[in-house]
């Protein structure tokens, strides 16, 4: 079924990351600078995210005994430090995700420099250590963007989409672990709606939203694959979309046979295969 399957740990049938997008209200922000405070809306809508959804989800990982792995920009830690010391309190992992939701394909490589870095201080002020995976907004990653990954040693990267499986990445530089997303399993199609970005769909109900995602985990589950939802706390965390999501988490982590761990530790086990693993090659531009 995969042509570079992956043996997971202790023996377990297939792995599982569980991860969330906090992008809180940078979003509006970001897309309306001039009068964001103006829409009361949008923004409480982004709030709600960091304020409610996130409580609700540490509890549940608490409750059934996870570690999971969180993406936030630096304009977001630092805007809600409550919410990156509850996670930080529970044992997860807090992964880099840009300044502040800013699409790296709308401006320079220098540019991108400039605000990855300044996140990067933003994460050893506040968690003590520089973060081992990134993860790009709307999964607009670019070469440059790997180059400053591999020169500040990160482990991985959850932006490019060549495989099922985690995969190497070479380039002339120095090697990382991709762990691919892709849109099946990202919760903004079904449930999002943002007029700031011009962003309007139909939203569906929490069973018709999440069934995907659930299909693509039986996917992964019998072919010995990977599952990895993207979430965000304002989307996914409401109440009754959390509260489905919840119930068949629960299911799965109670077969016993799902390894459920943090990306850190999802890309670590796949580093383990080597030359087993896929291998892409990027060419970074010249300096």
């Amino acid at each position: 079924m995969y042509q570079h399957p992956i043996k997971w740990s202790d023996q377990k049938q297939c792995a599982a990351s569980i991860t969330f997008d906090i992008d809180a209200d940078s979003l509006v922000r970001l897309a309306c600078p001039d009068d964001a405070d103006r829409r009361l809306s949008s923004v409480s809508m982004g709030q709600y995210g960091p304020t409610v959804a996130v409580p609700r989800i540490l509890e549940t990982y608490k409750r059934l005994g996870l570690k999971q792995t969180f993406f936030m920009p630096g304009w977001v830690m630092e805007n809600y430090p409550d919410t990156v010391d509850d996670i930080l309190a529970g044992g997860h992992e807090i992964g880099h995700h840009s300044w502040a939701h800013e699409d790296p394909l709308e401006h320079s490589d220098a540019q991108e420099m400039e605000l990855f870095e300044k996140t990067l201080d933003v994460h050893v002020k506040m968690t003590g250590q520089k973060p081992r995976g990134y993860r790009a907004p709307v999964y607009s990653i670019t070469p440059g963007i790997v180059r400053l990954l591999i020169k500040h040693d990160f482990l991985y990267d959850s932006s490019m989409m060549a495989d099922d499986l985690p995969y190497l990445v070479k380039t002339s530089e120095g090697n990382i672990i991709e762990i691919p997303p892709h849109w099946g399993t990202d919760d903004w199609p079904p449930f999002a709606q943002l007029a700031e970005l011009d962003y309007k769909m139909p939203v569906r109900s929490p069973s018709s939203g999440l069934a995907n995602f659930f299909e693509e985990f039986d996917a992964a589950y019998a072919t010995g694959g990977f599952w990895m939802p993207v979430l965000h706390p304002f989307l996914t965390g409401r109440i009754a979309r959390w509260r489905l999501f919840e119930q068949r988490l629960e299911e799965i982590v109670d077969q016993g046979d799902v390894w459920i761990a943090k990306m850190e530790d999802i890309a670590r086990a796949a580093a383990k295969h080597g030359g087993s693993l896929r291998q892409e090659t990027i060419s970074l531009p010249a300096t």
